[in-house]
Parts: structure tokens; C-alpha cells; sequence
């Protein structure tokens, strides 16, 4: 097929369609779901769990967008010497690299966007519970505070992240693929189990 050729490209653009409109779908429900979650979490608890929960979410995103760069950096050689050894998750490491724009669109993009907006969101709500105990000028530095914690946090981490997934590319897209192989055959592992 040449790439002139008009089936073949609204095949192509139809297939792009198709995923930025799951993209989108996705996005909406993981983004209304953690949100939900760390609203009702974060009102209820005291600011010491509120906090734990703040640093939960932004690891949450750190890992999420080192598995993203890991995927775009790993060669795809040694997991065919692995699935060749029948290594457990290799095939699942191959599916990772053979689609790694989509995974790390959503590992760096979906959720650690969404994970980025829901920290901000938590921040917040932590500022707002140590406020009340602040008047003026005081309260205004908690905000503050709190704002540029949760960004230091979040960009010194995944800076130390991409440098780990470059480093470490293949062991992380290994690791990911054994997750995934677990996942895959949780039912047949707990029926042995039985």
C-alpha cells in the first residue's frame, strides 16, 4: 500500500479519531473517579491523612510517567530473547514497546495529568483545613506554601523519574510487563492457590 492512497489514509485517520475519542472518554471517568475519591477522602480526614494522600497522588504520577518514558525509551530486541525463554511478561513487555505512543499517552498524559490537577485540587483542600488556624497574611502564605510544595514535589520528581526510566528502560518495561502478566492470569494464580 502506498501512503498515497486514500483508503489507506481514512483508515489512518479514522483509527486517530477513534483513539483521541477513547482518550477522551477515559479521561473523563479516571479524572471524575480520583477526584471523587480524594474529595470525599481529604473531607473527612485529619490534615496529617490528608497529607499522606496528597503525596500518594503525586507518587501516583511520578510512577505513571516513568513507566510512560521507560515505554518511549526500551528497545524491543531483548524482550524477543526473553519471550523466546518463555520469560514470564516478556510478551506482555513487546505489546508495551510495540504500542508505547498510546501507553505513554496515557501513563504521562492521562494520568499523570489527572494525577497533576488532583494533587493541585488536594493542596487546596489542606490549605483551606490549615487556614482556619492562620489569620491575614499567614493564611495567604499557607496557600502559597502548599501550591509550590506540591510543584516542587511533582517536577523535581519526575525529573528524577526520566532519568531513572532512561537509565533503566528495560528493567521498568520488564517489571511492567510481569504486572501485567499477574493481572492477566490473577484468576488461574488463585485457583491454584485453592
Amino acid at each position: 500500500m502506498s501512503k498515497s492512497d486514500p483508503a489507506a489514509s481514512k483508515k489512518e485517520r479514522n483509527k486517530t479519531i477513534r483513539w483521541v475519542v477513547t482518550i477522551f472518554i477515559i479521561t473523563i471517568v479516571i479524572s471524575g473517579t480520583i477526584s471523587f475519591a480524594s474529595n470525599e477522602l481529604m473531607s473527612v480526614s485529619s490534615v496529617g491523612v490528608a497529607f499522606v494522600i496528597l503525596l500518594v497522588i503525586i507518587f501516583i504520577g511520578i510512577v505513571f510517567d516513568i513507566v510512560g518514558v521507560a515505554v518511549t525509551s526500551a528497545d524491543e530486541k531483548p524482550f524477543h530473547s526473553m519471550a523466546a525463554r518463555k520469560v514470564t511478561g516478556a510478551q506482555e513487555a513487546i505489546a508495551l514497546l510495540r504500542n508505547a505512543e498510546r501507553v505513554s499517552s496515557i501513563c504521562n498524559d492521562v494520568v499523570g495529568d489527572i494525577c497533576g490537577v488532583v494533587s493541585g485540587s488536594a493542596s487546596a483542600s489542606i490549605a483551606a483545613q490549615l487556614i482556619v488556624h492562620f489569620s491575614g497574611s499567614v493564611g495567604q502564605l499557607v496557600m502559597l506554601g502548599m501550591s509550590a510544595l506540591v510543584a516542587g514535589l511533582t517536577v523535581g520528581g519526575k525529573a528524577i523519574g526520566k532519568t531513572v526510566a532512561i537509565g533503566s528502560c528495560t528493567q521498568i518495561v520488564s517489571t511492567v510487563g510481569k504486572i501485567i502478566w499477574m493481572f492477566h492470569h490473577l484468576p488461574d494464580l488463585m485457583k491454584k492457590k485453592k
